[in-house]
């Protein structure tokens, strides 16, 4: 017989009680249970763990989704997203939410969750002080522009992980943080100072041992926060990250029995016999849950409850292993001082390693590890069964490989793990598990992602998991060597490219039928690369395929967090005039433009542009004679200048007359990114010329030519190419550099990623020492513009039908 289970919330543990429940439902079998689910937030589940890459760019919310409403509804469970449920009557056993609905259950499960802690001082309710919680933190803090301040108050994993993710997007950041080093709980003070090397060197400030006291605000808003010594913080964004609170308001409401938490036993049942609480709202034997293995530990006992299978929720031990602003962290047990304790210390400066082992009466009690984490598990194991370690503690801090004076086998701490060791902390699997699931037929990562969920989530413990495989499949596996392009062809990026040139392919449906596609027609991840190296191989066979780009790049223009477009119209390095101006003041006011930006770039952004508006808008920009900025293209972006010798007296060459020279050359050339180029004057650099893709710094000689620099989430100087004495070289250089990369560089790589594969030797030898070579590059992207420039905002100014007219078949997302 059907029961009626009611959950209230959709975190993690909730969707993990799901994925149990359905799981364990048999093809053809009617489920046990009718489900109905009640979310305040306005969706299903998503991996909170993976916010931060949200923040910081490298995952869209979409990555992250783990439920969304076709797997709810495939597995039947009505959804009611974004309905706070205001009442439970637990005699009449019925849930009522604030939409009017009431829903009757036989079983009810609590998955609140738990509140962020907001430090009541004074200007702590000013709007601008946000939480780092949920999806609607990450967009505000995502919200914030480069020439914005952001001051995050808490040096934990939270706080850590948001100053980073503002930082990568070129938010000024300040850490403040109240202990003497970061990470207090997970790490002892030699660590934290590496972890704040480590930020520092990012560019982010960190300020410990520093106490707020008051928040600073000015018309109702956030302006600076107020440390107790007097010191004020500018900010325009201050982010509060310092704890959490189980969220059991509403059990109070219905008096289940609470502490810190609602009181579970260790079936994961409340104070009434048809209520369970699961995840971060409940207290188990005293304990309270922040870390999502206990939680998943739960989420499996509850669903064998709910099956009426024996199951017991144990607390057990756990260790922690993060990744945090790119760096390897790993902590467990007890690392304090003490007179009974030994330490075995391993620095390594010039790698950023440092191991640390607590011993007490020849047994590891605590391991602290910063940068080189691989041996975690197998020091954590020897901590949970207490392990005697007297044989081995002469090269114990070395790892499992090094017992016995032996590293000839790189598997054999994998191999020595035992069953119960943890490998994916976020998932909470264990080695056991992933064996079970190889033995059962999961011989690839894909497979023991699918089956286990290991290395699914922060993907940290990858390797780990391909270890895992290599020991127990032995010969019969094969470690991945290189990603293909997607999953419907086992071929690279570089296969690809190769096998294009080779076979004179110059059609996608070419590239389908040739190479064996698995697919018809490529999917949303292939489409636009293939698009693009057809585009760059044979510029004059193959024909654009707008349905095979990114949004941004049918739109002509870059969509917004709300659905509006920002336009940014092109100005030759950097350059205007009053006309050019007037026009755009003209245009913000005829199409009510919310906002209006000067760029890093040297630009004007009209930011808020209405959808249905950006034909006319292009429209009126081209009647002033301004052209698209190509603001939204995986092609040339800008090309920044100083002013140079015209006016500058340290100028030693014309800076913009290059710099526009350049812009009007490049502009319109499709890339495998996006392309940023600035020139300096001098060598005082003031357009930053030495953190773009391309870079030219005037000298008295001539010009010296920098690449591979990156300013975005990962900071990277330049290095120089060479050094010539005219501008006709400077421009055939660049002009050469931009085609050597367009014709060799993978999918969404930026140059300093190429470069960084194919060795800066090895494009010196085609550009610098092979000059016939270089001019035939520079002539072949000749050719290419003459074939694809254009001004897509011309094209398509007065042809609204042509932009909005639905796109069949393929819907691809925004890559930036």
């Amino acid at each position: 017989m059907t029961q009626k289970l009611v959950i209230i919330g959709a975190g993690m543990a909730a969707g993990r009680v799901l994925d149990h429940l359905t799981d364990a439902q048999k093809d053809g079998e009617s489920a046990d249970w009718d489900v109905t689910l009640f979310n305040s937030e306005p969706r299903g589940t998503y991996n909170r763990i993976m916010l931060s890459p949200v923040l910081s760019g490298e995952k869209t919310y979409d990555d992250i989704v783990t439920h969304d409403a076709d797997w709810y509804d495939a597995k039947g469970v009505d959804t009611k997203f974004g309905v706070k449920v205001t009442e439970i009557d637990r005699a009449a056993k019925l849930v009522r939410g604030d939409d009017g609905s009431e829903v009757a259950y036989d079983k009810l499960i609590f998955a609140t969750g738990s509140n962020p802690f907001i430090i009541p001082m004074p200007g702590h309710d000013l709007d601008g002080v946000i939480a780092y919680r949920d999806l609607e933190d990450t967009q505000e803090m995502m919200s914030l522009t480069s020439a914005q301040k952001a001051v995050v108050i808490g040096g934990g994993l939270l706080g850590l992980e948001a100053a980073a993710g503002m930082a990568a997007r070129g938010v000024d950041v300040t850490v403040v943080h109240l202990m003497g080093h970061l990470m207090e709980r997970q790490l002892d003070e030699p660590a934290g100072y590496l972890l704040r090397k480590a930020l520092v060197d990012k560019g982010i400030t960190v300020k410990c041992s520093a106490n707020s006291k008051e928040i600073i605000g000015e018309n109702g808003k956030v302006k600076a926060l107020m440390l107790d010594d007097g010191t004020e913080l500018p900010c325009d964004k201050l982010v509060m990250a310092v704890g959490i609170r189980p969220n059991i308001a509403l059990a109070q409401e219905v008096d289940l029995a609470c502490g810190k938490g609602i009181h579970v036993d260790d079936q994961l049942l409340t104070s009434d016999e048809n209520i369970f609480a699961i995840g971060e709202c409940v207290e188990h034997n005293g304990d309270i849950f922040g870390l999502v293995a206990p939680i998943f530990d739960q989420a499996k006992v509850l669903a064998k409850v709910l099956q009426d299978e024996e199951a017991t929720f144990v607390n057990r031990e756990v260790s922690t292993k993060l990744k945090v602003t790119g760096c390897d962290l790993f902590s467990a047990g007890d690392f304090a001082e003490g007179d009974d304790r030994d330490d075995i210390v391993f620095r390594d400066p010039a790698r950023g390693v440092y191991k640390r082992l607590v011993l007490q009466d020849n047994k590891i009690i605590g391991a602290v590890m910063y940068g080189d984490t691989a041996d975690g598990s197998w020091f954590y194991g020897m901590i949970k069964d207490g392990t005697d370690v007297s044989d081995m503690r002469d090269t114990l801090i070395f790892g499992p490989a090094y017992q016995g004076g032996s590293s000839s086998d790189p598997l054999s701490a994998v191999a020595a793990l035992p069953d119960d060791a943890e490998i994916c902390g976020c998932n909470g699997v264990c080695k056991g598990d992933i064996v079970a699931a190889i033995n059962e037929g999961a011989t690839d990562l894909g497979a023991i992602k699918a089956t286990t969920k290991a290395s699914a989530s922060c993907g940290t413990c990858t390797g780990l998991v391909e270890q895992v495989l290599a020991v127990t499949l032995g010969d019969e596996f094969v470690m991945p060597t290189a990603q293909s392009v997607c999953g419907c062809t086992d071929l690279t990026h570089e296969d690809v490219r190769r096998l294009i040139k080779a076979q004179e392919l110059k059609s996608q449906d070419a590239v389908w039928q040739e190479l064996g596609w698995k697919t018809r027609n490529g999917c949303h991840v292939c489409r636009p690369a293939i698009n693009y190296y057809l585009l760059a191989d044979w510029p004059l066979d193959y024909a654009d395929d707008p349905q095979s780009r990114f949004v941004n790049e049918r739109k002509h223009a870059n969509i917004q967090k709300d659905g509006t477009y920002s336009v940014v119209p092109r100005m030759w390095g950097g350059i205007t005039t009053p006309d050019e101006l007037r026009a755009i003041a003209d245009a913000a006011d005829k199409y009510d433009v919310p906002t209006v930006k000067v760029t890093g770039g040297q630009r004007i952004d009209l930011l808020g542009v209405k959808g249905e508006d950006l034909p006319s808008i292009w429209y009126d920009l081209n009647q002033a004679g301004m052209v698209s900025g190509h603001a939204y293209s995986k092609g040339l972006r800008t090309v920044k200048t100083c002013v140079g010798s015209d006016h500058c007296r340290f100028g030693t060459q014309d800076s913009t007359g290059l710099g526009i020279k350049l812009e009007k050359h490049l502009w319109g050339s499709w890339t495998p990114h996006k392309l940023k180029l600035a020139v300096s004057g001098c060598p005082r650099n003031c357009a930053e010329a030495t953190c773009k893709d391309i870079g030219v710094i005037c000298v008295d000689s001539g010009y010296e030519i920098h690449v591979a620099g990156a300013a975005g989430m990962e900071i990277k100087g330049t290095e120089v190419l060479c050094k010539v004495a005219t501008e006709e070289e400077a421009m055939e250089v660049i002009s050469a550099m931009t085609q050597i990369y367009r014709e060799n560089a993978k999918y969404l790589d930026r140059i300093f990623k190429w470069v960084d594969k194919v060795g800066l030797d090895w494009v010196k030898e085609q550009i610098v020492d092979d000059l016939e070579n270089r001019k035939a590059l520079a002539d072949r992207f000749e050719i290419s513009q003459s074939v694809y420039r254009a001004d897509p905002w011309a094209e398509h100014a007065k042809d609204k039908a042509n932009i909005y007219q639905p796109l069949a078949d393929l819907t691809l997302e925004a890559a930036e």
